[in-house]
């Protein structure tokens, strides 16, 4: 008999170390901490779901300090290696092409408009495919995005022709070099040396990052995004979908609280981000240029006869994507 008991003691000992040590989450990404704003709303999320359940530990690994590169960071999602990670969604679409739909040219023109997405069909419809490829979307941040170069202001789509730029994603890109443009593609981490050695001339990418990244030091013309974004990108913080499936009922509800939480101070830093962007460029003596509503109607005008035709020629998903996106006004 004391045999048995002890032996129960034991297996319920194992069995709750090793609950204990599934239930500390990896969370991985590319910025730095304290700093980039990304960072900074990742531990308000943490700290309000450990506030609420002080049985879930978390460890945020920064400025890619796990050692996973910023589009393997999916890889190791779906696998389930990694638990969470801060990860633009637009970095998932050699996993699958619908994916460009959060970074669709000229149909998120703000963050209030972005925020009025959260609970509509687009955003069901959105959560189905992250989780058809192995990852549950946890906060809806949105990042507004600007244009930067070396060379000349960004006005209208004339302008770009002739450069060599960065745009996060194969829809944009198609856009980019119909206007006259060539692309190359890469992360974010790539940028500032890309821009130094001449691989390019000119990028976009989200407000936060010019300034997190020091993109001012390696450009002197910006185009920032304070009436018209026509770059706008999510960039949530995701979980594996293994993981998210092993939380209990009481916890999702835990970490979709404390992700509102996560959201509405996010957005308040992205609207501070253009302002910062703006002013970090002034002070490296670049010239600031903002969209014009004319030029913003332009690039939508040739984003629709080509970005958003090309994606919507892509399956009945990105159809349906697109559709349901552009009917939120």
């Amino acid at each position: 008999m004391f045999f048995r008991h002890a032996t129960a003691v034991l297996a319920l000992a194992a069995f709750s170390l090793g609950a204990a040590h599934a239930q500390e989450l990896k969370i991985s990404h590319q910025w730095k901490a304290n700093v980039d704003g990304r960072d900074l709303a990742t531990r308000v999320f943490v700290q309000e779901v450990t506030k609420a359940d002080p049985s879930l530990k978390f460890r945020i690994y920064p400025a890619s300090s796990l050692g996973i590169k910023p589009v393997a960071q999916l890889d190791a999602l779906q696998n389930g290696t990694l638990e969470m990670a801060v990860f633009p969604m637009s970095y998932a679409v050699g996993k699958a092409d619908e994916f460009s739909i959060i970074i669709m040219p000229g149909t998120v023109p703000t963050l209030g408009h972005a925020m009025k997405l959260r609970g509509t069909p687009f955003q069901a419809k959105l959560q189905e495919l992250a989780e058809k490829n192995g990852v549950h979307i946890v906060t809806w941040w949105w990042t507004p995005g600007a244009f930067a170069t070396k060379e000349r202001e960004v006005t209208g789509p004339k302008s770009v022709d002739g450069l060599k730029m960065r745009a996060a994603d194969p829809t944009f890109e198609v856009m980019l070099k119909a206007a006259g443009a060539s692309v190359v593609s890469m992360p974010s981490t790539e940028i500032y040396p890309s821009l130094q050695s001449g691989v390019i001339n000119g990028t976009l990418t989200s407000a936060e990052t010019f300034v997190s990244m020091r993109l001012y030091e390696q450009t002197k013309f910006a185009t920032v995004p304070s009436q018209y974004s026509l770059w706008m990108l999510l960039q949530p913080l995701v979980m594996s979908k293994q993981h998210w499936d092993k939380l209990t009922p009481a916890q999702k509800k835990i970490f979709e609280a404390a992700a509102a939480k996560s959201d509405e101070y996010f957005l308040g830093l992205q609207k501070d981000a253009v302002d910062k962007m703006e002013e970090a460029y002034k002070k490296a003596g670049a010239k600031i240029h903002e969209m014009t509503q004319p030029e913003y109607e332009q690039w939508v005008a040739l984003a629709k006869e080509t970005a958003w035709k090309e994606y919507a020629s892509k399956s009945a998903t990105a159809k349906e994507l697109l559709d349901l996106l552009i009917a939120v006004k």
